[in-house]
């Protein structure tokens, strides 16, 4: 057939009989692309009482017939190859590519999707990657907890060296930042405070607000949310990249858990560090309302410190400090997860690794939010 002489054509004529389309000649690859125009030429002055007449057509090959069904149209191909004068190899070819052309090259109609179903569709989208992402959550939470179980009562497995060097890492690397940022916050809680009070001739009790605000709420909060950006990041991203190193492979090939190895160390050393810094982003912040108490309100130190004394109590600090352990261990919880879910390339790390600090600052808020309300109804 590729050597075919007889160029395929195809003429339209019209008679007392009405229009009449005759096929000759080879229908081959070779002739294709002039067939091919052809058939657009002639496709839109075709009409639906046409006679085709094939008994002119010489070879024909599957390039040959598609020309056919795109000029004719499905249905007529299909009728074509019933006819009996035709070879049999020849029927099934024209029904073969009449078939497939009905089958698979309908043009696909997209229906106009409606904003609101859109909406639906993003929210339950949404609501079932959120429930995903908390059974994972609780697994790994519970992986954690287990692991704590194995090996609290064997001191020859404890991790001491990573856990004194994770502690630095994630508490006295913190210290300037967190206590910087806790004396400004104090600093402009106690300007607005004043401000405020001041209309009520009540600026003294800006002492009250200081106090209450960094002992029970500012002191952990900022400190959580700080670690939730500079913690929980650095272990996505120390356990991602092992992970793309097969690292965490090699480690499960030696017989080591990479939980205990890894995520334990991890998780003791925020809890240990973050209700220290938590102590310290309290005093911090306390110093600076302190600061401007007696800069702007031209109130003395001795002053300060004896309404401080006086309207404060121990137990508003430990409702706050109660906090700490929770937040650090679901912060660190959080970015070992996310960091053992990297895929192994260097876009997954990154992801991952933002992932880590959205999901530890929304869930430090939410335990909060919690944690108020239910301090409200006990009382505390």
């Amino acid at each position: 057939m590729a050597n075919s002489t007889h160029p395929g054509s195809v003429t339209l004529a019209r008679d007392a009989d009405g229009a009449r389309l005759s096929l000759s000649g080879d229908w081959t690859l070779p002739h294709y692309v002039d067939l091919h125009r052809k058939a657009v030429d002639l496709a839109p002055s075709l009409g639906k009482d046409v006679r085709v007449d094939i008994h002119g057509l010489g070879a024909m090959d599957t390039s040959g017939a598609f020309v056919i069904a795109e000029l004719l149209g499905s249905k007529r191909t299909q009728a074509l190859a019933q006819d009996a004068s035709l070879p049999p190899a020849r029927r099934a070819l024209l029904k073969t590519v009449g078939d497939a052309i009905d089958t698979y090259c309908k043009g696909i109609k997209r229906p106009r999707d409606a904003g609101f179903v859109v909406m639906l569709e993003r929210i339950g989208r949404a609501m079932g990657s959120f429930w995903r992402q908390t059974a994972k959550l609780l697994g790994f939470i519970g992986i954690t907890l287990q692991g704590f179980a194995t090996t609290a009562w064997r001191p020859s497995r404890w991790r001491v060296t990573p856990l004194v060097s994770h502690i630095e890492q994630t508490g006295l690397d913190a210290v300037p930042i967190l206590t910087l940022l806790s004396f400004m916050v104090g600093a402009v809680v106690a300007f607005l405070g004043s401000t405020v009070l001041a209309s009520y001739g009540a600026t003294v009790f800006t002492v009250d607000l200081i106090g209450f605000a960094f002992l029970r709420e500012f002191g952990v909060l900022l400190t959580a949310i700080l670690l939730a950006g500079r913690t929980a990041s650095a272990f996505t991203a120390q356990i991602g990249s092992m992970k793309a190193r097969e690292e965490i492979d090699a480690i499960r090939t030696l017989g080591l858990s990479p939980i205990e190895l890894l995520v334990l160390p991890r998780v003791l050393a925020l809890l240990i560090a973050l209700p220290l810094l938590t102590f310290l982003a309290t005093v911090a912040g306390i110093v600076g309302g302190g600061v401007v108490c007696i800069v702007s309100l031209k109130m003395s130190p001795s002053m300060f410190l004896s309404m401080f004394q006086a309207d404060m109590s121990i137990g508003q600090f430990l409702v706050g400090v109660a906090k700490a352990p929770v937040f650090a261990f679901m912060i660190a919880v959080i970015g070992c997860m996310e960091g053992f879910k990297v895929s192994g390339s260097a876009q997954s790390v990154g992801e991952h690794t933002t992932s880590s600090v959205v999901q530890s600052i929304f869930v430090v808020i939410l335990l909060d939010a919690v944690a108020a309300l239910f301090y409200m109804e006990m009382g505390w």
